[in-house]
């Protein structure tokens, strides 16, 4: 096999001949930050359904106004109901 062919660069170019980029200039930045796209009602809302689905409930699709109505609540009370399916996940052992 041979050695792979090495490009060298041409004799004839200037060595000022250069193709760096200035730099940014601070000014012309775009904002970046990604707007938010979802409301809290909508992150509830797949929140609930992926716990839901995690735990071994896949929402029946009766279920659409259950999930609707407890995704309007507050962050606080959202989180507390998927803790609560994801820490039950799992059927204990039943008692004899």
């Amino acid at each position: 096999m041979t050695a792979p062919a090495t490009i060298s660069p041409a004799a004839d170019r200037d060595a000022e001949a250069d193709f760096m980029l200035p730099p940014p200039d601070p000014t012309q930045r775009l904002d970046m930050a990604p707007p938010a796209l979802l409301t809290p009602r909508d992150r509830h809302r797949l929140s609930l359904f992926a716990t839901l689905t995690t735990a071994g409930i896949p929402p029946h699709p009766d279920d659409a106004r259950a999930i609707d109505a407890l995704s309007t609540l507050d962050d606080t009370v959202a989180l507390a109901i998927c803790r609560w399916l994801s820490t039950h996940a799992h059927p204990a052992t039943p008692l004899r």
